[in-house]
């Protein structure tokens, strides 16, 4: 399986706090990779990286064989960030067709880019409405929309289904899988919550900062001993 994330050996630090600490790992094409750990381990100091918003103070970060930060990429990643940006004054649809107006598409092709994201977080009917009005979990609904917007390569989701309910969720990850499986897709996840692991191929456990394990959600419950991901993590943080 090809290669399209390679991080090697990163560090990064503000001011004398060690936020991440000689992270070294590749992420395959077409998988879905997560980031598991609690708040301020540095789960989303390493996706900013990735996707070229920061940059570590050692080592190297690949995304398609190019060295990160490179705007050209942009183009190719999609990126949920933890906190929403959107234009609260402007409608869904007109926050989805500002984003989607970034890119390289033509006009059918935002047309039809709007109905499918829009569609995939059930907010096809919202879309008139001012996103001032939008609750919060329609607010992180709609910046899932906006991640996909381009259909890009690489899909980086920071926290994604936080306040997202339990149905709407279940539908966001069968969609991300066959994005995965049909269309080749390379999809990083950063939660916290344990549950979300076993949907993944491919799972590295940060604490402060370090990657303190990681394998498949079989691999690591096995040596662990594990029958869930709670004591997974729980037993990992003891071992470290």
């Amino acid at each position: 399986m090809k290669e399209t994330i390679s991080i090697q050996k990163v560090s990064k630090r503000f001011g004398n706090k060690v936020v991440l600490n000689d992270i070294d790992l590749s992420i395959k094409k077409g998988s879905i990779y997560g980031f598991i750990g609690p708040s301020g381990a540095g789960k989303t100091t390493l996706v900013k990286m990735i996707v070229g918003m920061d940059k570590p103070d050692h080592g190297a970060i690949h995304v398609l064989n190019e060295k990160v930060p490179n705007l050209r990429l942009l183009q190719e990643i999609g990126y949920m960030a933890q906190s929403d940006a959107l234009y609260a004054e402007l409608t869904g649809k007109e926050n989805l067709t500002f984003f989607a107006s970034l890119y390289k598409l033509n006009k059918a092709e935002i047309k039809e880019r709007i109905a499918y994201t829009a569609n995939l977080v059930n907010l096809t009917e919202h879309l008139s409405k001012k996103v001032l009005a939008y609750s919060g979990g329609m607010k992180r609904r709609l910046s899932l929309a906006i991640a996909l917007i381009q259909n890009p390569q690489i899909l980086i989701l920071d926290e994604p289904t936080v306040g997202i309910d339990p149905e709407l969720r279940f539908s966001i990850w069968k969609e991300l899988i066959r994005l995965k499986e049909q269309e080749g897709k390379t999809i990083i996840i950063t939660t916290h919550v344990m549950d979300e692991a076993e949907k993944c191929d491919h799972i590295a456990m940060i604490r402060d900062g370090a990657i303190i394990t990681s394998g498949t959600p079989q691999e690591l419950k096995e040596q662990y001993k594990a029958s869930n991901f709670d004591e997974v993590f729980l037993n990992a943080g003891r071992k470290k």
